[in-house]
């Protein structure tokens, strides 16, 4: 089966998490293995609910607890039955493409055919000096080691060659998938550029859109399925992740996320040369035509329906983690998404 053509009935709802380091009850920091443990728990919950995906980021920052998701999903997968299981996302560049395959196709046999893989250059730059990589062959690394990841989904001889990897000549690599395809997303934040890479792979498309206007991401939207077109590719799934929170009421939901999604975006921030964020900016971003999608299931549910039609959308995940919000904050964001969230998301869209 071609990369990508795997698809559930409707549209899946699924949960992304980058492993934020969350406060302990007394307000110091957990410990990074608790915080792992925790991502756990969370993503157990998210299977007894019946939601479609959960998918784990790469970082290398002391805020983060990930760096390793697919060790993290493999522990998912041995307490998990039917939930789909990815990254979100593997930063390939500063990775190499053989053993990124071999981890997730092995992740693909411990879970019986659950796992998937997201693709991307990644918004930190931190493992680039880590692993060695010059930061002066960004947009080299990602394009070539994207080709390569395209030649082992084939899962037959590979022959590639280019700048930054030695050679390969009919090499073959283990393990295959046991159904012969790994379904590897490619993660867009908003280059044309790359909405026609993912096309010309044959890969489906995961927008991450994570400030401005939902809406304003429809012409990519409509590029891609113009270049799978001029490819000779068939239509393949575009997905979203999106950060948000889900609370009992509108109210208490942007009050529960505010403090720490400003911490997070201040942190951030003070790297990257932001301003500090104002709440009028973030009461704009999670307005009904924001990016955050933050409040009761009712209004959540009717964001994710407006942006899905918009895009023709195959897959929307929720960025539920974010900076310090508590543990249980998360679980029970988790428990609304998907025992009310997700039924009136599938409901809206029934109806055309």
């Amino acid at each position: 089966m071609a990369n990508g053509a795997i698809e559930a009935p409707g549209i899946e709802l699924g949960l992304d998490t980058f492993g934020d380091v969350t406060l302990a009850p007394g307000g110091e920091a957990k410990p990074a293995a608790q915080v792992i443990r925790d991502v756990v728990e969370q993503a157990v919950l998210a299977d007894s609910l019946g939601l479609d995906y959960f998918g784990v980021g790469e970082h290398h920052r002391d805020d983060f607890a990930i760096s390793s998701p697919d060790m993290v999903l493999a522990a998912i997968a041995g307490q998990t039955k039917r939930i789909r299981l990815g990254s979100a996302v593997t930063v390939l560049s500063s990775d190499d493409p053989i053993r990124v395959f071999q981890r997730f196709s092995t992740l693909d046999a411990v879970s019986s055919g659950r796992a998937e893989v997201t693709l991307g250059r990644g918004s930190f730059t931190e493992s680039f000096p880590l692993f060695g990589f010059d930061l002066s062959q960004y947009e080299e690394l990602f394009e070539e080691k994207l080709a390569l990841f395209a030649e082992l989904l084939k899962q037959g001889p590979v022959t590639w060659s280019g700048n930054t990897r030695p050679a390969l000549t009919e090499q073959m690599v283990y393990p295959h998938t046991e159904s012969g395809a790994l379904r590897a997303w490619v993660a867009v934040g908003g280059s044309p550029q790359s909405v026609v890479r993912a096309a010309h792979h044959g890969m489906p498309l995961m927008l991450a859109i994570i400030g401005g206007e939902p809406l304003q991401f429809a012409p990519f939207a409509d590029l891609y399925h113009r270049a799978l077109a001029e490819f000779g590719r068939p239509e393949l799934p575009i997905g979203v992740h999106s950060p948000g929170h889900v609370a009992e009421t509108d109210e208490q939901a942007m009050e529960e996320l505010w403090p720490h999604y400003a911490a997070m975006h201040n942190r951030i921030g003070r790297d990257r040369g932001w301003p500090p964020l104002t709440r009028l900016q973030f009461n704009a971003v999670a307005s009904p035509n924001g990016a955050l999608v933050v409040g009761s299931p009712e209004t959540v549910a009717r964001k994710i329906t407006k942006v899905a039609k918009a895009l023709k959308l195959s897959r929307f995940d929720l960025k539920y983690s974010h900076g310090t919000l508590p543990h249980d904050a998360m679980l029970r964001s988790i428990q609304l998404y998907g025992s009310q969230v997700a039924p009136m998301v599938r409901e809206n869209l029934a109806k055309g």
